[in-house]
C-alpha cells in the first residue's frame, strides 16, 4: 500500500451502522487482530485480549445489549436486515492490567478498524454495552473486564463528512444518508503558540 492510499483510507473511515448480510472471512479478521495486538502497550504488559463472535444466533443475542447512534436513535440503529455479521469484544485481562488501558484500547482498535477497512469491512466501535448481561450470555470469565464491542460487516451505507458549523451532531437526511460534521484542520491546530495557524 502506498503512503497516499493509507492516508486516504484513514481519512475515509466512518462508523458504519448498516451492514450487508455477508459472512466475514475469519482469516481477514485474524489479520486485523494481528494489527491490533501490535499497538503500543504501557510497560509492554499487553493486557488486551479479544473475543470474536460471528455465529448468527449469538450475534442476535448480542444486538439488544448495545446502544447505537445516540443523536439519531432509533433511525441510527441497524435495520433488522442490516445488522452486524460479526462482533469483536475487547477484553482487559485483570492479571496484566496497567493504569493506561483506555490509551491502549484506542490504539489497538484504530489499528484493527483501519486494517478492516483495507479489506472493505466496516466497523462501529461501541462503548454503550450492557456488560453484565453480555458477560452472562457469552460466558466471559471474571478475570476479564469487558471494555467495548466493535460491530463488523460489509458496509450497506456510505456516511458523508460535512463541514462543522457549530454542532457535532450527525444526522440522516430524507433519503436516509448519514451526514457527520467534522472540525476542520485549521480549527484544531496551533503551531508554536496558541493562535498561530
Amino acid at each position: 500500500m502506498q503512503k497516499k492510499e493509507l492516508i486516504n483510507l484513514i481519512k475515509g473511515r466512518r462508523s458504519i451502522r448498516q451492514f450487508q448480510q455477508k459472512k466475514l472471512p475469519r482469516e481477514k479478521i485474524k489479520d486485523c487482530l494481528d494489527a491490533a495486538r501490535l499497538a503500543p502497550s504501557a510497560s509492554n504488559l499487553q493486557p488486551l485480549e479479544y473475543f470474536y463472535i460471528d455465529d448468527r444466533e449469538k450475534c442476535d443475542e448480542i444486538f439488544p445489549l448495545l446502544e447505537w447512534a445516540g443523536y439519531i436513535q432509533p433511525e441510527g440503529d441497524p435495520k433488522p436486515d442490516q445488522k452486524p455479521t460479526g462482533y469483536l469484544t475487547v477484553l482487559l485481562n485483570k492479571n496484566k492490567e496497567n493504569n493506561q488501558p483506555k490509551y491502549e484500547t484506542g490504539a489497538a482498535i484504530e489499528n484493527f478498524m483501519i486494517t478492516a477497512l483495507m479489506y472493505g469491512i466496516g466497523s462501529c466501535w461501541l462503548l454503550s454495552v450492557d456488560r453484565e448481561k453480555f458477560r452472562e450470555k457469552m460466558s466471559v470469565p471474571d478475570k476479564y473486564k469487558i471494555d467495548s464491542v466493535v460491530a463488523l460487516g460489509y458496509p450497506a451505507e456510505e456516511p458523508q463528512i460535512e463541514e462543522f458549523e457549530g454542532s457535532v451532531e450527525y444526522w440522516k437526511d430524507e433519503k436516509g444518508q448519514l451526514h457527520v460534521p467534522k472540525r476542520s484542520l485549521d480549527n484544531i491546530i496551533n503551531i508554536n503558540q496558541f493562535g498561530d495557524k
